[in-house]
């Protein structure tokens, strides 16, 4: 038997504006607040396909260029018009040393979080 991934903890200085924010991003809904730290995940919870997001607060969180970071796909619209939707609510461009011929962006979360919107759209 092997593992699978079920949680990734991100730091964060405001854990309710990056929960909003990402459950915006990934259509996920907040599952648990516990001393601080809020999980959101699909709206089945913990323990299916998709892993939860634990966003623990730190008065001092790593950010920008991380040694892992998400990538996200669409799932019910092209990449130009998921990509003017995150802008929409709050992500913005970032640059890690792109050609500009790459078929992915860049992004940052409101903390400065870096994630990449991919091209292909995944079946939501």
């Amino acid at each position: 038997m092997a593992c699978r991934i079920t949680e990734l903890v991100l730091d964060s200085r405001d854990p309710e504006r990056l929960a909003e924010f990402w459950c915006e991003v990934l259509g996920y809904v907040v599952l648990d607040r516990y001393e601080g730290s809020i999980e959101i995940g699909p709206e089945e919870g913990f323990g299916g396909l998709q892993p939860t997001l634990i966003l623990s607060p730190t008065d001092n969180p790593k950010t920008g260029q991380l040694p892992l970071h998400i990538d996200v796909n669409p799932t019910d619209r092209d990449q130009d018009a998921e990509l003017e939707r995150l802008l929409s609510i709050g992500a913005r461009p970032a640059d890690v040393g792109q050609t500009g011929e790459e078929s992915w962006h860049v992004l940052a979360d409101p903390e400065g979080n870096e994630f990449c919107l991919l091209r292909r759209r995944l079946n939501g």
